[in-house]
């Protein structure tokens, strides 16, 4: 999980994402965002798509709506270190009993984990 550095639900948890952009797919986008925030090198064959929720991001000023795309994505190995850098101020990885759906910041992201958690009961 991560901590938001920035604006829009600054301090509350996240998961490691972003924007998809120009001629790149879902998941070459979710590749490189995951890169940019965690430091850690995922293929695109590496991650699966889960599912959609549409959702309104307010930045600088505005509410742009956006359809949120999440997926599930596998890394090797158990002593994975990761950075947190661009828009996550600090990660930490958490086993999924510890996961609180109330402690993230953005409505999709709620909405996202809360599923999540439980399809995986």
């Amino acid at each position: 999980m991560a901590r938001r550095a920035k604006e829009p639900a600054k301090n509350t948890l996240d998961l490691p994402g972003g924007f998809v952009d120009n001629e790149e797919n879902a998941e070459q986008g979710m590749v490189r965002e995951i890169f940019e925030e965690t430091g850690l090198q995922l293929s695109p064959d590496s991650v699966t798509y889960l599912y959609s929720i549409p959702n309104v991001y307010h930045y600088s000023g505005m509410d742009i709506h956006t359809l949120d795309l999440f997926f599930l994505c596998h890394v090797e190995g158990d002593d994975i270190a990761v950075k947190a850098a661009d828009d996550a101020g600090e990660l930490t990885w958490v086993p999924l009993s510890e996961v609180y759906v109330e402690r993230f910041g953005l409505h999709s992201i709620r909405q996202a984990v809360h599923r999540f958690l439980v399809e995986k009961r």
